[in-house]
């Protein structure tokens, strides 16, 4: 959801720039019963008032390791790996995007990560590439039109 940069104010508070048609991406395809969840390796605040503001309550951080945290969300949930689409930028993504039934990695991702994943955005990330994942999974879902009928009226 971010560009994959890190800021620091001179407070040493954390900045992060999230992109408002990601949100929105994301809000639509909850309204739709998708379930979304974050899962990073960092710890922030800006990510928990972020997903706090978009209505994620599946918000996962400080994950060096992610596998053994997407299992247990898997095991949480209901859900088996092949049900589940995720979307990462980065080789510490890997383990959980071969587990995953659809794995995406971002444009600006790593050659190595581009080439094992099932698509590649256009877009960057945080830049429009969760914005991208939503819409393609809404329509695959044949969800699309219902989720923005609202905004044809």
């Amino acid at each position: 959801m971010t560009d994959g940069r890190v800021v620091f104010a001179d407070s040493g508070e954390e900045v992060k720039a999230f992109d408002v048609k990601d949100g929105h991406g994301i809000r639509m395809l909850m309204r739709s019963g998708v379930g979304v969840a974050l899962l990073t390796g960092r710890e922030s605040r800006v990510v928990l008032h972020r997903a706090r503001d978009l209505g994620i309550d599946m918000v996962y951080q400080g994950a060096k390791d992610k596998l053994p945290v997407f299992e247990r969300i898997l095991s949480e949930k209901g859900f088996k790996g092949e049900e589940v689409c995720y979307v990462g930028d980065d080789l510490v993504d890997m383990p959980v995007m071969r587990r995953s039934g659809l794995a995406i990695s971002v444009a600006d991702a790593g050659e190595e990560l581009k080439i094992s994943v099932d698509y590649v955005t256009s877009m960057p990330g945080g830049r429009g590439a969760v914005r991208e994942v939503c819409e393609l999974i809404l329509k695959a879902q044949g969800k699309w039109e219902d989720a923005t009928s609202r905004y044809r009226k």
